[in-house]
């Protein structure tokens, strides 16, 4: 926060937007998963080295041993103090623990996850909603990372789908560019940069523009819009983000386009502190095009 500025005066981007926008895309996305975990064969392999279908649900889980929200929550009441988890040796050890749970103990877990979320949003004090937690890249409003959810729900529903699922709905896809672009508007801020970029599909997208007062994210409708921005289908933007399509690739296949790369390089300073951003791979992308930073990867939750 800007020295001298009111916290009431910030912007938090979409969690100013509240619980009325922000529940029905999280609860929206996670439904939309339980049913694809339900169709799908969980011994199938995934795009993920390792990983089945099995532990991609495992890890999305509320167990006795993890419950990722619980600890979110508890570190907002402390004032946003606490350590950020050590996201890839807390996967390892959840899947590790869990990996031969039968089928309808992992479809639990999924349920559970999707209930203490819910339980969140009806019952947990709204001022809550803008209070920095300790997550994985940051602090960050806890709306926003509830909101995170839906990133990891559409690019894990995208896995399962290659897995044999039915494919995560259009709805799903847009919520996990939303959560995108909030994320990155967080963190922009958090830097200090004066800057912003659209994530632009056929269907709409999501732009966020941060500045020292804090962070907005609005949609837009489909077309070309004005200033940085990546555009593409919005599985392909969303594989890129999260390292599974290398954007490279996808541009000189024309999948992804990329609009005003010096606004998109203003933005790559934001993974020198949260090296494990989500978009990074696109970021990195764009400031090597230009002759800028390194190999930069990662997403909301680790590696996955």
């Amino acid at each position: 926060m800007t020295e001298g500025q009111d916290e009431g005066t910030r912007r938090h981007g979409l969690a100013d937007a509240g619980r009325d926008v922000v529940g029905p895309m999280v609860l929206g996305a996670w439904d939309a998963f339980l049913d694809q975990a339900a169709a799908v064969d969980l011994g199938r392999p995934t795009q993920l080295p390792g990983w089945r279908a099995h532990e991609v649900c495992v890890h999305l889980g509320a167990w006795p041993d993890h419950e990722a929200l619980a600890g979110l929550v508890a570190s907002a009441r402390a004032g946003g103090t606490g350590t950020p988890a050590d996201v890839d040796g807390t996967n390892a050890r959840v899947t590790a623990a869990h990996r031969d749970a039968p089928r309808s103990e992992v479809l639990a877990a999924l349920r559970r996850n999707r209930e203490a979320t819910a339980r969140y949003l009806a019952e947990e004090p709204l001022a809550l909603d803008t209070a920095p937690t300790v997550s994985t890249v940051g602090p960050l409003p806890v709306l926003s990372v509830v909101l995170g959810q839906a990133y990891e729900l559409a690019v894990h529903g995208l896995d399962l789908a290659a897995a044999g699922a039915p494919p995560p709905p259009a709805s799903v896809l847009q919520s996990g560019l939303a959560a995108l672009a909030d994320v990155t508007g967080a963190l922009a801020a958090a830097a200090g940069i004066t800057g912003g970029a659209t994530l632009v599909t056929p269907d709409g997208g999501w732009s966020f523009a941060a500045g020292a007062g804090g962070w907005t994210v609005r949609r837009v409708d489909g077309g070309r819009p004005p200033g940085a921005a990546v555009e593409a289908r919005a599985d392909v933007l969303l594989e890129a983000a999260s390292g599974r399509t290398n954007p490279a690739a996808a541009l000189v296949r024309r999948g992804l386009r990329v609009h005003d790369l010096p606004g998109l390089v203003r933005l790559a300073p934001i993974v020198e502190s949260a090296p494990g951003i989500p978009g990074a791979p696109v970021l990195a992308l764009a400031a090597r095009t230009v002759g800028g930073a390194g190999d930069l990867l990662g997403r909301l939750r680790g590696r996955r």
